[in-house]
């Protein structure tokens, strides 16, 4: 049974609206125009659908893409999709230690320049030497003790300014100069004495040669009056680098000193360590000084 030239087949799965226009039917030939358009709105329906899903496809791809480039820019390209078990191992990753450190030659500073080589021999002793050097200022503060200085002296000829058997000692060790002050509080004074040698050899032996009868001359005027002459006074004796020094103590009254005069060996005491770091002062100025140049 021919429906026409030309005219599509009926569909028998497709409801009656959706069918192909049959223009030979028995209804004499009029299109069914409700069919028609039932048609039409179904395929535009099924046009927007398809527009819908590919839109939401095309997102999704790009928001895919996105993820996977930001990645990328953020390490090796496919680190990010490694497994765990894939990264380097701790002993894989270089550690701090293996990092190449650039390394110094030691460097230390000189050691610093002993004093004592400086007053120990005349060649590298060269500051001046006199009372004011030695002795300086007016007065001497120990503790509570306060002395006031009176006259000073110096001479090359040490036998001069020395008594006893001293004398003899020095001159034999080659003294080169005697500095003398003298030192009062009270009635008590104490001329304190520094006999200079070329070497610390000279002046350790000359202390070693000393006795009890190897005493340096009280030096007087100025106010303070002849002491420790004819009478009982105390003396030290000592020495350091190639200096020797003495002390001699006693009243200015003309009173013998007794073992009970604290005073007066107190007052000795203070003369000797008052000498003995002037000398050391000598050399430790002499020693900064030498550092520096």
């Amino acid at each position: 049974m021919s429906y026409g030239q030309g005219e599509p087949p009926w569909d028998p799965w497709k409801p009656s609206s959706q069918q192909p226009p049959q223009w030979g039917d028995r209804s004499g030939g009029t299109p069914d125009w409700a069919a028609l358009a039932e048609a039409s709105e179904a395929r535009n329906k099924r046009r927007r659908l398809l527009l819908i899903l590919g839109g939401a496809l095309a997102t999704v791809g790009i928001g895919a893409a996105v993820a996977v480039a930001v990645v990328s820019a953020n390490g090796s390209p496919g680190a990010s999709n490694r497994p765990a078990s894939a990264l380097p191992g701790t002993a894989d990753i270089p550690s701090e230690s293996a990092t190449a450190v650039p390394s110094f030659a030691p460097t230390s500073a000189p050691p610093p320049l002993d004093p004592m080589d400086f007053i120990s021999s005349a060649k590298k002793d060269t500051a001046p030497i006199n009372a004011d050097a030695l002795f300086p200022g007016t007065q001497l503060t120990e503790g509570a003790n306060v002395y006031k200085k009176g006259p000073t002296a110096s001479t090359t000829n040490c036998a001069s300014a020395v008594q006893g058997t001293l004398p003899a000692v020095l001159t034999k060790n080659n003294c080169t100069l005697v500095v003398r002050a003298t030192y009062t509080t009270g009635r008590i004074a104490v001329t304190v004495g520094v006999a200079v040698f070329d070497t610390a050899a000279q002046a350790t032996k000359a202390k070693q040669q000393t006795n009890s009868k190897s005493i340096i001359t009280s030096l007087t005027g100025k106010g303070v009056p002849t002491f420790c002459r004819t009478t009982v006074c105390r003396s030290t004796t000592n020495s350091y680098g190639r200096y020797a020094y003495f002390t001699l103590g006693g009243f200015t009254n003309g009173k013998d000193v007794t073992a009970k005069d604290a005073k007066v060996f107190t007052a000795g005491d203070d003369l000797a360590e008052f000498a003995f770091r002037q000398i050391r002062r000598r050399g430790e100025a002499q020693a900064s000084a030498a550092a520096n140049q």
